[in-house]
């Protein structure tokens, strides 16, 4: 088998089954691969998923820092969106982390398309803060940690219809004085909320 015919097998791959690879099937496919099919396979899996097989019965011991990026998505009446994310039943802003390659730019166009179907481009994005330290310290249902660098932006200018994928449950705009009690981005939101009284 080639190391292209590997690639597009695991990417047929479920997103479980993504995520059960063995370390040792991962040793095997990785030690035939050249470093571009290394970042194409990364980006397959995604990259923190990938990191954490790499790193074999330590997985979830250690603790990742990774690079991401989120939204603040602004709708007319000035609510924000919010979705109450599957894997721990909290409201939080859209967006991921990073994938090899990427610009933080890319990361959240296509995070925010992936998770909310909606559209932006690159000219509807401001740049907010470049968010980091403990208080992006998140702990996930399987047990992983992180500590996420997240560049947080303002979105106020997006078309298409809101649709979700199976990372969350619900999605709606809240306003910002009635926010829900569990949420999990309170930092970049107080951020968000600071910047408009410097308006």
């Amino acid at each position: 088998m080639t190391n292209k015919e590997i690639l597009e097998n695991i990417k047929k791959l479920s997103k479980q089954e993504k995520r059960n690879l063995s370390y040792n099937n991962l040793v095997e496919i990785m030690n035939i691969l050249n470093t571009d099919e290394i970042i194409e396979l990364s980006n397959i899996i995604g990259y923190p998923v990938l990191t954490r097989l790499c790193m074999g019965e330590l997985k979830h011991k250690f603790v990742l820092l990774q690079d991401g990026a989120a939204a603040i998505i602004v709708n007319e009446k000035g609510q924000i969106l919010l979705q109450s994310r599957a894997d721990n039943d909290k409201w939080g802003l859209p967006g991921g982390c990073q994938e090899l390659g990427e610009r933080f730019e890319d990361t959240i166009i296509r995070e925010i398309k992936e998770e909310t179907n909606l559209d932006i481009t690159e000219d509807n994005l401001e740049l907010i803060a470049i968010v980091s330290g403990n208080s992006r310290k998140n702990k996930y249902p399987n047990g992983d940690v992180v500590i996420n660098n997240t560049a947080l932006y303002c979105v106020k200018n997006y078309s298409g219809t809101l649709k979700w994928d199976e990372e969350s449950k619900n999605m709606k705009f809240f306003d910002l004085d009635n926010l829900p009690m569990n949420q999990n981005d309170q930092d970049l939101i107080a951020i968000y909320r600071k910047t408009l009284k410097n308006e």
